[in-house]
């Protein structure tokens, strides 16, 4: 069965702080956010407009959901998922959730990633968080 990518319509960024820093925004509302933290810095993915304009960023980027949840024994989704787009010289950044994996992808390449998705066999469709809503445990 083809993998099923869900195209969003939010423009996230990619923030960074000095290591150990809290954002002083609200960094959730969101479909996706992330906050990583590392020795060397604290990194923030979050919708673009909620990122103070003094703050380092990189994007926007329009992420690419992976219909799951996905199975922690699967073997290569992520390398699945970037294979076509890297072949295509564009850059893609990458993250997993305990239910799926995600492409975020600039957002003046959306087209050629999904075109790129498409020709591989992935089935690509745009959404938006109200189309669709993460599985239940009833589910």
């Amino acid at each position: 069965m083809p993998l099923h990518l869900m195209q969003h319509p939010d423009e996230l960024v990619v923030a960074r702080l000095a290591p150990g820093e809290e954002p002083s925004w609200d960094v959730g509302g969101g479909v996706f956010c992330s906050v990583t933290r590392t020795t060397h810095e604290t990194s923030i993915i979050c919708d673009a407009h909620l990122v103070p304009e003094t703050v380092r960023s990189a994007g926007p980027y329009v992420p690419f959901e992976v219909a799951g949840p996905l199975d922690f024994e699967l073997v290569g989704v992520m390398h699945e998922i970037l294979s076509p787009v890297v072949a295509s010289r564009i850059s893609v950044l990458s993250m997993s959730t305990f239910d799926t994996d995600w492409a975020l992808v600039p957002v003046d390449r959306i087209d050629e990633a999904a075109g790129a998705w498409r020709r591989a066999g992935f089935i690509v469709t745009p959404t938006s968080l109200s189309a669709w809503q993460p599985p239940t445990e009833d589910s």
